[in-house]
């Protein structure tokens, strides 16, 4: 299964965010023991690094940024996908271009804490313990 974490997983992940961290760090858990390919679109990595910098400052950032960088692929963002997630009926457009980055890279799922941002999105939406639970259906069959 090919997946886009979207970037508040990926935040809650680096950041250690209490309330969210242990659904994040168990799908970063599944995805070292590759029970799924992990994907983030082009903007991830840039979203990362400007908020981790914030908060835990600029080595730590870098550190967490690359540390990303060596699990997961990175969907790339053109033209092409800016213009598609123009046209996708989103209310925030770093969403819709995660989903159109998703989309282009024929990806099956985004996995995201905000499923109502992603209300009107033509693919498979989970959140974290949804797609925990669909991993866990996945491995016992």
């Amino acid at each position: 299964m090919k997946v886009l974490l979207d970037n508040d997983i990926v935040l809650d992940f680096l950041l250690k965010r209490k309330k969210f961290f242990d659904d994040a760090d168990e799908i970063f858990v599944r995805l070292q023991n590759l029970e799924f390919d992990g994907y983030i679109a082009a903007i991830t990595p840039i979203n990362a690094f400007y908020t981790c910098r914030k908060e835990i400052g600029k080595g730590s950032a870098f550190e967490a940024v690359g540390e990303l960088l060596g699990l997961v692929e990175v969907c790339p963002v053109g033209k092409d996908v800016l213009q598609r997630a123009f046209s996708l009926d989103f209310s925030d457009f770093e969403d819709a271009v995660q989903c159109a980055s998703a989309m282009a890279e024929s990806l099956d799922a985004i996995v995201t804490r905000n499923t109502k941002y992603y209300k009107n999105s033509p693919m498979q939406v989970h959140s974290p313990s949804e797609f925990l639970e669909v991993l866990q259906t996945e491995s016992a069959n």
